[in-house]
């Protein structure tokens, strides 16, 4: 069969992508293979150009967003599905082909949830998201070994960034008895590479914000508890307008903030949080639960005082922490969804 006959018999069309090259299977409308082919990246638009429309499923990695975009300009519906979701359908050892194979019948399944396209616009705010959780990990390390090397001269400093930040300068102007000129210069270089990533931290920060304030979709986030601009925005980065889950309950447990379940009979057993999805998010929603947490006066006007009162009597801290990130990931879902600003429930006075 030729390439021509075999896409116009291909009902579904499953992509495993490379670096270079994609590797693709065609099913037809009862499952067998017509289409077998190794397309070069820059050349798979052009091969499916004149093709009939069909359902693609591509699987969701490294430029499958660029790729995937393309492809739903001529027509196709475009899928991403992700590695995890094929792989229980790949049969045998494992080839390009098979994970193609795999990635085409995972596709037709209605269960499947499949990766939204990101548009440019997410891909920026995420590369921007990106460069600045790289920073803040330098910025962590540094700090780290120059709170080492103090150690090791027999000088301990208090817990907390802002500690070593105004004792340093104190340090190395005084504490010349146990650091030698080599150690106090090296020291200096390290706190002239925290100033510089404490800048380009700022720098992207502020860029963020502004971003996040120009957003509809980020304003309308930022009115509810807990969430600012970077967890606004992080948000909309990787979800968009939420369609890709039914409801918020999907989200939390796509995030990782729901128990892992071990069950089995009659039984329900339920673990600590699966930290499944996307980490970075579920680290930003996570430290906007505690920071509500720390301010329990405000619980009421956000709407959270009979329920987190209530829980915090019965429930550990870090649990506590959690439940509430996972009902803000519900929240910050419901907004988006729905198009709307967050509307707090003004709770009676208890008399």
């Amino acid at each position: 069969m030729s390439h021509k006959t075999a896409a116009a018999a291909a009902q579904t069309i499953g992509i495993d992508t490379g670096k270079n090259t994609l590797h693709l299977i065609g099913l037809d409308d009862k499952g067998a293979i017509v289409l077998r082919e190794k397309v070069s990246r820059g050349r798979i638009a052009a091969r499916f150009a004149n093709a009939p429309r069909c359902l693609i499923g591509i699987e969701a990695g490294m430029a499958t967003h660029y790729v995937a975009r393309e492809l739903i300009a001529l027509g196709h519906d475009v899928r991403q599905v992700p590695p995890a979701y094929a792989k229980p359908f790949r049969q045998g050892h494992k080839n390009d082909f098979r994970d193609a194979h795999a990635i085409a019948e995972a596709v037709q399944r209605p269960s499947t949830r499949c990766v939204p396209v990101k548009t440019d616009d997410q891909l920026d705010l995420q590369a921007l998201h990106r460069v600045r959780s790289r920073l803040v990990g330098q910025r962590t390390a540094v700090i780290n070994q120059i709170r080492g090397f103090l150690l090791e001269h027999g000088i301990a400093v208090r817990q907390g960034l802002r500690f070593l930040r105004q004792q340093l300068p104190d340090i190395l102007a005084k504490r010349g008895d146990v650091l030698s000129p080599r150690m106090t210069r090296i020291i200096e270089d390290l706190s002239g590479d925290w100033r510089r990533l404490d800048e380009r931290i700022k720098h992207i920060t502020e860029e963020i914000e502004v971003l996040a304030h120009g957003s509809e979709s980020c304003r309308q986030l930022m009115t509810a508890p807990g969430i600012g601009p970077l967890i606004a925005s992080a948000t909309v980065a990787a979800i968009g307008n939420g369609t890709a889950f039914a409801k918020g309950r999907d989200f939390a447990a796509w995030l990782g903030l729901v128990p892992k379940q071990m069950s089995t009979g009659d039984r329900t057993i339920l673990g600590r949080i699966s930290k499944r999805g996307n980490r970075y998010l579920r680290t930003l929603i996570m430290q906007g639960a505690r920071v509500i947490l720390l301010r329990p006066a405000n619980w009421a006007k956000h709407s959270f005082g009979l329920w987190l009162t209530a829980a915090a009597q019965r429930l550990h801290h870090n649990v506590l922490a959690t439940a509430l990130a996972n009902k803000l990931a519900r929240i910050a879902w419901t907004v988006l969804a729905q198009g709307r600003s967050y509307e707090a429930r003004v709770e009676p006075k208890v008399a």
